[in-house]
């Protein structure tokens, strides 16, 4: 009984003055951020991601940066219990040069005061420019693919020259094409593509331009996009409940579109589900119930429902549906 006591204690935010401001900065994974070397123009942000560890609400009163290099905002100013948010520092790389450095004052004036400081840190090239700042593919359809162009501009030496385009993500790739030399400035063209393979979901991810220049061989290009699929699924993981033998419970999905579709089959591999007859009509949105019966056999279920198209060659939402078994 104790040790639950002691436990729950550790929960609420500390009121002692030694941990005034401790109990803030502990909701920090980081608090401190290095962007490296960076090209002028080019778009740098980092967000230090804050989650509330603690029973009572959390509010962000107000930020503010040291330096005109970073500016700041907060996703969200209140946070619940275990819910999280994000101060996201912006590196301005239009307006400044060379090191830069800035120190994120984050205040709290709830559940009590506090402040937590933030550092980045940071080299903007002068001699190399990117036009635009990021790859950024906005919204992109699974299965479509995307291209985009980034411009590439450097002052300087006359050998200069990129020697490699790297990344970890094996969807993208890069075509370069040099396009001026002349008198210390090279110009190139790249075209950054998203393939077709690459899943749904939020794109961020990096390029990194590799040159012969010793002062900084290695300059990071952001890469941005939403890879959205024609379908959607919800609930994406449909919990059944907690079932005893022969209990029969009924569940609905609703799967929307871009556009109007036909559903032509759902189908799981269990037979204790059961579904209707797909409707014959097209639009955007569907529902679908689910049955499923309880049998003994198991102790839990982890079943993978498919519903089959009309849209492309036949696309296929899909959800995971679990439930777990009395004895």
């Amino acid at each position: 009984m104790k040790r639950a006591t002691l436990f729950a204690l550790l929960l609420l935010v500390p009121s002692a003055p030694a941990a005034a401001q401790n109990w803030a900065r502990q909701m920090f994974a980081t608090t401190s951020h290095d962007f490296g070397t960076v090209a002028r123009g080019s778009k740098q942000e980092f967000a230090f991601e804050l989650e509330n560890v603690y029973r009572q609400p959390v509010r962000i009163a107000s930020v503010r940066s040291s330096c005109g290099c970073a500016t700041v905002q907060v996703r969200n100013d209140r946070v619940e219990g275990s819910e999280k948010t994000a101060v996201v520092v912006t590196y301005n790389t239009r307006s400044f040069l060379g090191k830069q450095n800035s120190t994120i004052t984050v205040v709290f004036d709830r559940p009590r005061r506090a402040e937590v400081q933030l550092q980045v840190t940071g080299f903007i090239r002068s001699d190399v420019v990117f036009q635009p700042g990021a790859a950024s593919f906005g919204t992109v359809n699974v299965g479509s693919g995307a291209e985009t162009r980034i411009d590439i501009a450097y002052a300087g030496r006359n050998d200069w020259e990129i020697v490699d385009v790297r990344s970890a993500n094996q969807h993208l790739e890069v075509e370069l094409e040099e396009t001026q030399r002349d008198s210390g400035r090279v110009s190139y063209a790249m075209l950054v593509r998203l393939k077709p393979s690459i899943p749904a979901g939020y794109v961020r991810d990096q390029l990194y331009i590799i040159t012969n220049d010793d002062r900084g061989g290695r300059v990071p290009l952001p890469i941005e996009g939403h890879v959205q699929s024609p379908l959607t699924i919800s609930p994406a993981s449909l919990f059944l409940g907690v079932l005893t033998p022969g209990q029969t419970v009924q569940k609905n999905l609703v799967v929307r579109g871009n556009q109007p579709f036909r559903i032509l089959a759902v189908h799981a591999e269990d037979r204790r589900f059961a579904f209707d007859d797909p409707p014959s009509e097209s639009k955007a949105m569907h529902f679908i119930p689910v049955r499923f019966t309880a049998s003994g056999e198991d102790s839990r279920l982890a079943e993978r429902i498919e519903i089959e198209t009309d849209l492309g060659d036949g696309l296929i939402a899909h959800c995971m549906a679990t439930a777990t078994f009395k004895r």
